[in-house]
């Protein structure tokens, strides 16, 4: 869909281009029947930087940008607005759930079926998996650690970027490290896997930005869609997608364990334990 693709790059648009894809985002039905010189003027912006911005959106003219949006806008379950509003509970109640189902169905859609079975592989055979992430990510890969080692699965995370660091260097090509970060451009999950790199460890980054630079890094990537620009312009504040592909990995990985419930169980006796 190539609203997910608008918000997947958006961090790496150009100014210019943030605005197209701020007005896109905002009026995806208007845009549809608009033409490339209406849209520029809407936006302040050149028909070059129009062209530009559908060619960075992996399409081949703005033109080829408007049949797939128009696309989108037949697909969307039907929204009044993207506004959240304390005067509209119930209309903003609908608005976010449609859009929180628009991001998971997006979501799951874009995993590789061939490459995430070599994901689960890897994750199920490693001496040691360690979840890298830093800023708003970091309860995502919290969560990633307490639900395999629930499972079996020997993994460690950190609220602490340098205790991450520090474990990331006792790794081997035996290990693997899974690298979340939404924008896909955080510095230090890049210098994490850069390392891992030339130590042969094998890096699952999960961004929601295929061509960022952790995405590219990384041996193996999830993508991830949000649209958390619809609501907040300035800030990344959605995990439900990340931690969706988490929790189905946990799935998979339970499933595909012969003593995944027994380990389960037992944690489970000693939580009761500990319960009035």
């Amino acid at each position: 869909m190539i609203l997910d693709t608008i918000h997947g790059h958006y961090n790496s648009f150009f100014d210019s281009e943030k605005k197209i894809a701020d007005y896109i985002i905002q009026h995806p039905k208007e845009v549809v029947n608009m033409t490339i010189k209406q849209l520029a003027q809407a936006c302040n912006t050149s028909q070059a930087s129009v062209s530009r911005f559908a060619r960075k959106c992996q399409m081949d003219s703005f033109h080829h940008l408007k049949v797939n949006l128009a696309r989108d806008c037949v697909n969307e379950i039907e929204q009044k607005s993207n506004t959240i509003s304390t005067s509209d509970i119930s209309g903003s109640l609908e608005t976010i759930l449609s859009n929180k189902i628009s991001e998971l169905t997006a979501t799951i859609r874009n995993i590789d079926v061939d490459q995430f079975s070599v994901i689960l592989s890897l994750i199920q055979n490693a001496k040691h998996v360690l979840v890298c992430a830093v800023g708003n990510t970091v309860p995502v890969a919290l969560d990633c650690m307490f639900k395999f080692n629930e499972i079996g699965i020997l993994t460690f995370t950190s609220t602490i970027w340098e205790n991450q660091v520090s474990y990331a260097l006792g790794l081997d090509s035996n290990d693997v490290v899974i690298a979340i970060s939404n924008s896909g451009e955080s510095s230090q999950v890049l210098a994490v896997c850069k390392e891992m790199k030339k130590r042969g460890v094998p890096t699952i980054g999960i961004t929601n930005n295929e061509d960022s630079v952790v995405a590219k890094e990384c041996v193996y990537h999830i993508q991830t869609s949000t649209r958390e620009k619809l609501f907040l312009n300035e800030f990344c504040f959605s995990r439900i997608s990340a931690a969706t592909i988490i929790e189905i990995l946990y799935l998979f990985l339970t499933n595909a364990s012969d003593n995944s419930y027994d380990r389960i169980s037992q944690c489970e006796e000693l939580y009761a334990s500990l319960k009035v």
